[in-house]
């Protein structure tokens, strides 16, 4: 059976309102007022240390800080899942897929997000980095998840919106699934083994890689 691994922000929620508007107010707090003007959606995905360092900011525990108490406080749950996606992880659990996430947000609070948004019973497991940064590369969740999960990373697949989850695919030897209603742009897919528009394309997207 094939293992099914997912991304969170932009795969399968709609999660900018609340992450900008944290991210804002940390900027904000913090006194990097401009900064804080700046578009900030290439943020969401990626760890947030290596998109803080690419704003200058070599230092950034107090605006790291900021932003999880304003997203603790309310920002996690000023989000949507997206339309489709729940009937999208019923095919797909119903064919006998195993379903796990795989995000880059930390499972101290993406557990609370998905549980809030109803997405945690679709879930064998849960996986997201610690929030001192073990694991916040993509591909050493992946490996951590694997052998967690003693799934077969030939039969597995990951889902995700931004070049990060394609990399980190690839680099653990995974196959792969964009989905073009996320955070992420046609560049960022080039390496993925298909791309969809909308949810209820993945189980043939997944099928069509030979899983």
């Amino acid at each position: 059976m094939t293992a099914v691994f997912l991304d969170l922000d932009g795969t399968l929620m709609e999660s900018h309102p609340g992450i900008l508007a944290s991210l804002r107010h940390a900027l904000e707090s913090t006194g990097h007022h401009a900064l804080a003007e700046t578009d900030l959606a290439w943020m969401i995905g990626p760890p947030f240390d290596e998109s803080f360092r690419k704003m200058g900011l070599s230092s950034h525990d107090a605006v790291m800080a900021a932003y999880r108490e304003r997203y603790r406080e309310s920002g996690m749950f000023e989000a949507r899942v997206y339309d489709g996606v729940f009937d999208a992880l019923g095919v797909l659990r119903e064919s006998g897929a195993r379903l796990y996430l795989a995000t880059a947000k930390p499972h101290v609070y993406a557990r609370q997000v998905t549980r809030h948004f109803g997405l945690a019973e679709y879930m064998e497991r849960e996986f997201g980095p610690e929030l001192d940064g073990t694991r916040n590369w993509k591909g050493d969740l992946l490996v951590h998840a694997l052998a967690e999960t003693e799934e077969d990373v030939t039969k597995a697949v990951m889902v995700g919106d931004r070049e990060h989850d394609i990399a980190a695919a690839r680099e653990v030897g995974m196959k792969s699934v964009a989905v073009s209603w996320g955070y992420g742009n046609e560049s960022e897919w080039r390496d993925a083994g298909a791309v969809i528009d909308v949810p209820d394309a993945l189980q043939t997207a997944i099928s069509g890689l030979g899983l």
